[in-house]
């Protein structure tokens, strides 16, 4: 592991297919206003690719809400998402050309509404230029872990390819196996237990 550094403008100007993985492992870093830094390791991204992506914001073209999407890579895009949660994305392309990776998860916060409660990011912290910014930035310490890919999550309103194409990454670490057993109450687990003990029997 090398000593963390800051990533520059070449990182974030190239496509959000190359970014958005490679966001995989590197350290966002929140520094309070009391001066304090926040630093967790991303773990969750999700890569949103231009106007003919129908899951992505840029979709309708530019507008106030979207013209951060239109920025040079490197920029932060922060919106409220139903009105409750704040949301980052790293705009990552050239200018005009309207991209973002979407952070979804940190080290100990999954989801991207927790992620920037747990980092008290806002839409104050909307168009910082992360390459020169005192107060938000992403390092490199030279962690690569593996990731894998799955679909986007809560973009219903996309169309069916963009809705299932695979451009979700995500750390093995985040990948909660799934519940099949739902136990509703004592008298349930000790039928359970009785019928697995019955079962080692035969």
């Amino acid at each position: 592991m090398t000593k963390a550094k800051r990533l520059n403008s070449d990182f974030y100007t190239r496509d959000v297919l190359e970014v958005a993985p490679d966001l995989i492992g590197k350290i966002l870093v929140r520094r309070l206003p009391t001066g304090e830094e926040l630093r967790f390791r991303i773990t969750e991204t999700e890569a949103y690719r231009g106007v003919e992506d129908t899951g992505c914001h840029a979709k309708a073209g530019k507008t106030k809400r979207t013209e951060t999407l239109y920025m040079k890579g490197g920029h932060t895009y922060v919106y409220l998402c139903y009105g409750v949660h704040h949301l980052i994305n790293a705009v990552t392309g050239q200018e005009e050309q309207p991209q973002a990776a979407l952070l979804r998860g940190v080290e100990g916060f999954y989801g991207p509404g927790r992620l920037t409660k747990a980092m008290q990011i806002t839409k104050d912290l909307n168009a910082v230029d992360l390459t020169v910014s005192d107060e938000i930035w992403i390092e490199d310490d030279g962690t690569k872990p593996e990731y894998v890919t799955g679909k986007r999550i809560g973009i219903d309103y996309a169309d069916e390819y963009y809705r299932n194409i695979g451009w979700r990454f995500t750390a093995p670490s985040e990948i909660k196996p799934k519940k099949t057993v739902k136990v509703q109450s004592s008298k349930t687990t000790a039928t359970a237990r009785k019928k697995t003990k019955d079962e080692d029997k035969k």
